[in-house]
């Protein structure tokens, strides 16, 4: 309950000051605790911020879990050229990982930590790419882990062109990520091999 209040404080500070002007009195503050139950849960404000990267890729790897490996879905949309069913763009998530990005970009030691989490973060979603294209009754032609990371990218990149399409007041197309998944994954895919019957093996 207490890292989750923290958490919550800390994403809506993030999301309205920014991460570099937000203290960690405020989050306490905003969370009704006191600097004492933050320490005793996290090191610092940039553990803090690690915690919250786990909970945001935990929704996306269930919308993945849920979507590709589980039904028809994939399947479906790489015969057809449909896109996913959706994964709403998180505002919130999207303005705080992006001014981290940007602080990791600046700091080699802050760097560091978000490249190990994001690594860890690849190999799972790389876990549910491989099952989803082996239930589509599709080979990757590149690795897995290389899908992935291109997978990470490209949603990201959607999320932030949905964003500022919405700021500006012009038209927001809400699946790209999703069409971008299904495009990444058709051309970097192709139909397995039927598997031959016992008696057939060898034979051309």
């Amino acid at each position: 309950m207490t890292v989750s209040a923290l958490l919550d404080a800390a994403m809506e500070l993030f999301a309205e000051r920014g991460y570099g002007a937000t203290s960690i009195p405020e989050i306490c503050a905003r969370a009704g605790l006191t600097k004492g139950a933050f320490y005793s849960n996290f090191a610092d404000k940039d553990a803090l911020f690690l915690t919250l990267l786990d909970r945001s890729w935990q929704r996306r790897a269930e919308w993945l879990g849920r979507v590709m490996p589980t039904s028809g879905a994939l399947a479906l949309a790489l015969e057809n050229r449909e896109a996913l069913p959706g994964l709403a763009t998180d505002r919130e998530w999207t303005l705080v990982s992006t001014e981290f990005s940007l602080r990791a970009i600046r700091q080699p030691s802050v760097a560091a930590l978000l490249v190990e989490h994001e690594r860890r973060v690849r190999s799972e979603l790389a876990v549910l790419v491989a099952a989803a294209m082996q239930r589509a009754g599709r080979l990757p032609t590149v690795p897995v882990a290389v899908i992935a990371r291109m997978i990470v990218a490209v949603t990201e990149g959607s999320d932030i062109q949905a964003l500022t399409d919405n700021a500006a007041g012009a038209p927001v197309q809400a699946d790209l990520g999703q069409q971008a998944i299904v495009a990444l994954l058709r051309s970097l895919s192709r139909p397995a091999e039927p598997t031959a019957a016992p008696g057939q093996r060898g034979r051309l």
